[in-house]
């Protein structure tokens, strides 16, 4: 195990990153392009999925840290709901939707496995972590 001294280095940022990426490729066409409230709803989930893993990294407790990471959960959960309204609406297919919900499902297990284990030692700093491999 080796220290993570870089939020770019956590797993649990890194599947949030794959989320951003996703939600604008998905929103980037046909009518899910023009459904302005619903496209940005998408894109604002997932990026605060992964810069709520960021700032909270950088926080000066561990507990502090692990409420951050709880928002970042959230809001990959958010994606996942965004996904079925999106997919009631015709915006996107069952195998769009699929992949997107399954991302958003990954992102927030790591996210949760990770809030887990720095709660398991709140005295401790957040900074260095031990990277892991979920």
């Amino acid at each position: 195990m080796t220290a993570v001294t870089r939020f770019e280095e956590l797993i649990a940022w890194q599947e949030a990153r794959k989320l951003v990426q996703l939600a604008y490729q998905v929103t980037s066409d046909g009518s899910f392009a023009k459904d302005f409230e619903m496209r940005d709803q998408l894109r604002g989930a997932a990026l605060s999925s992964m810069t709520n893993i960021a700032e909270g990294f950088d926080n000066e407790s561990s507990i502090e840290f692990a409420r951050f990471l709880g928002m970042a959960r959230r809001s990959a959960v958010e994606v996942q709901s965004l996904c079925y309204a999106a997919l009631d609406v015709k915006h996107i297919t069952d195998d769009v939707f699929q992949t997107c919900y399954d991302q958003a499902k990954k992102t927030q297990a790591i996210i949760g496995g990770l809030k887990k284990a720095v709660l398991k030692n709140p005295r401790r700093p957040a900074k260095p972590l031990t990277a892991s491999k979920t």
